[in-house]
């Protein structure tokens, strides 16, 4: 199971929220190059890079931060957050990005993003799955949508997805545990779909019970800048995976 730090971006900065509340920005870094470097010493090859800027406004606006991450580290990035058009993506693959994450666009405009599944391929791209009391949330989880989870999931499998990243917002930030009933479901209900579970992790423990659940792999975000998971033990994790 891939270990997938977050760094979340406003104002170029490292920022985490709790359940998508801009309100409850914290401030962890003022420089998110020092925060990627520090994870990469670790042992870190991935990288969750989500601009809550562009989220809120629909489009990219933080790419200067993920060039800057891409140039200066060797880790494999996904971004999202405001990529709404052609031009989004291709800014986001231009500075560096591996992968990017859809989820507003894949409710409110299908038909772009299976043209992005097409274009740059299911390695590619990855969808974003943020849901709340059963329904995928859109626009920096500031709405909900009709959507139900397994059938936004099933339908885009369909269309070639195979990576899907899924927060449940009633637990990101909130250093609660994750939602392993969630994920049991979705993997029960979706055969071969390549899962990355993400929100609300908040133990070192419950990262191998994630992992016998059949995740493919887990975003951290909080509980390492609160140090409730120290890098080390994520090293350690990874050097025996």
């Amino acid at each position: 199971m891939k270990i997938i730090p977050a760094i979340d971006i406003i104002d170029g900065k490292c920022v985490r929220l709790s359940k998508g509340n801009y309100d409850t920005k914290k401030i962890y870094n003022e420089n998110p190059l020092e925060v990627a470097n520090l994870f990469e010493a670790h042992g870190i090859t991935n990288l969750h890079l989500v601009d809550l800027d562009g989220a809120k406004s629909g489009q990219i606006i933080n790419y200067k931060v993920l060039e800057k991450i891409a140039s200066n580290t060797n880790l494999k990035i996904d971004f999202g957050g405001g990529l709404k058009t052609n031009k989004d993506v291709e800014i986001a693959f231009e500075c560096g990005a591996n992968q990017i994450t859809g989820g507003s666009i894949a409710v409110k405009n299908p038909s772009l993003f299976e043209e992005w599944i097409q274009r740059f391929g299911n390695e590619k791209i990855i969808l974003g799955a943020d849901v709340l009391n059963g329904k995928i949330a859109v626009s920096g989880w500031q709405e909900e949508s009709l959507e139900d989870l397994i059938p936004f999931i099933k339908n885009y499998q369909t269309k070639g997805i195979q990576l899907v990243i899924c927060t449940d917002i009633s637990k990101d930030g909130m250093l609660e545990g994750p939602s392993f009933e969630l994920y049991k479901t979705i993997l029960m209900e979706v055969k071969n779909i390549k899962l990355i579970a993400s929100g609300g992790i908040s133990t070192f423990d419950e990262l191998p019970k994630l992992a016998e659940l059949g995740c493919q792999g887990v975003i951290i975000g909080k509980a390492i800048y609160e140090n409730q998971i120290s890098l080390k033990q994520l090293e350690n994790f990874i050097t025996k995976s």
